[in-house]
């Protein structure tokens, strides 16, 4: 009977689970140790959209695919461009062609997470340390008690990740974005002058060095994003988040002489509304192999959003790691051969996520995002629109 090592799998995200799933179809057990409480104790955020080569590649391999499609929204995928003074400098609503349709992070989340057994996920283990052992394995260490030993650890924690620092001594840094998030609830029926004016997607709004981004999620939501660049302290010395409405009262403010029709958004927002700094590690960023240890998404390379990169790199990651390990005899020498081509992978991404960042708000922000929506339609055989 052959044996697999003992694998620790930190974190319930997208890209753990997808890992956990196709190591489980193979019969290669894992244990899942995830801090939140329980599925639905916070919210997962809001729409992404799984490209083909990459999202969409590691559901099939999970044999997730058709599961994938009754949740995907292929009708949510149009892209709008508005001046600050509402005028519609740009429109593709032509949505069904696109190849990326969009998709709630829960819902993704969801069919990950029943397509494991439950008794592989420990929830409430939010982990405090890695701690090697003599022989090369490694504990766990937990507010509750330490788990261990696994032979292989594999950090799917995100950002900040707790992993990262048995192989990289590199942390996330601060970009000089800062977003804000707000939500609007039952758009359709409340407020449909906001509904029509998003659209089956997304809208962009950008001037005056400040932005706003606002995507259709399922179930008649809004999810927006008002952009700053700012310090990093700013918002939290700007806006009081325990009161709500202030906050949204402030933000509002923040775009004054904006068309009363694009402040409405965040005016018509709910109690939910955050401070969300974007941090980002160094292009390239990589480590020397050690064995037992290893990273993916966003512990690995986490960058800007503005490339839509984050959750499809964390998912190949995770389904290139599994297919090593599945392939391999030897389950180091597969690690370190996930790594080394994990590194050469994500540069191109990072590349492009670290130059949308450099340049969001900048004096040509809007000129260069009309320029990437007329680039993304011509590239799927379309003359223009507007």
């Amino acid at each position: 009977m052959k044996s697999y090592p003992r694998i620790a799998i930190i974190g319930a995200g997208p890209g753990g689970l997808t890992l956990a799933r196709i190591l489980h179809q193979a019969g290669m057990p894992t244990t899942v140790f995830e801090r939140e409480e329980h599925a639905l104790s916070r919210p997962q955020g809001g729409t992404l959209d799984l490209h083909l080569d990459s999202g969409q590649l590691a559901l099939r391999r999970a044999g997730l695919y058709e599961e994938f499609r009754t949740i995907a929204r292929y009708e949510d995928q149009g892209s709008r461009l508005y001046d600050k003074d509402g005028t519609l400098l740009f429109a593709d609503d032509d949505a069904d062609e696109s190849e990326r349709p969009e998709v709630d992070r829960t819902a993704l989340r969801n069919i990950l997470l029943a397509s494991v057994p439950e008794e592989i996920i420990r929830w409430n283990h939010g982990l405090r340390e890695v701690r090697p052992r003599d022989d090369g394995t490694y504990d766990l260490v937990f507010d509750s008690g330490t788990v261990g030993p696994f032979d292989l650890v594999v950090g799917a924690d995100g950002s900040w990740s707790k992993v990262r620092p048995l192989v990289s001594s590199y942390r996330p840094q601060y970009t000089g974005i800062t977003f804000i998030e707000f939500g609007i609830d039952d758009v359709d029926t409340s407020h449909p002058a906001l509904a029509a004016l998003v659209g089956r997607g997304k809208i962009g709004v950008e001037a005056e060095a400040r932005g706003l981004i606002v995507q259709r999620n399922g179930n008649a939501h809004l999810r927006g994003y008002a952009i700053f660049r700012v310090p990093a302290d700013w918002a939290d010395k700007t806006f009081d988040f325990t009161v709500p409405a202030k906050a949204r009262a402030r933000l509002a403010a923040e775009f004054e002489g904006w068309a009363p029709t694009i402040v409405a958004l965040i005016e018509a927002g709910s109690d939910h509304i955050v401070s969300r700094p974007i941090h980002a590690l160094p292009v390239g960023h990589h480590w020397r192999n050690r064995i037992g240890i290893t990273l993916l998404g966003d512990a690995a390379h986490v960058m800007s959003p503005f490339g839509g990169e984050g959750v499809n790199a964390a998912m190949l990651d995770a389904a290139e790691l599994a297919r090593q390990l599945l392939e391999n005899d030897d389950w180091r020498h597969a690690v370190k051969t996930y790594e080394a081509e994990m590194f050469e992978r994500v540069v191109e991404p990072a590349e492009h996520a670290a130059e949308a960042v450099a340049t969001e708000l900048s004096h040509l922000g809007a000129e260069l995002s009309l320029q990437h929506y007329k680039a993304h339609l011509e590239a799927r055989g379309h003359g223009g629109a507007a």
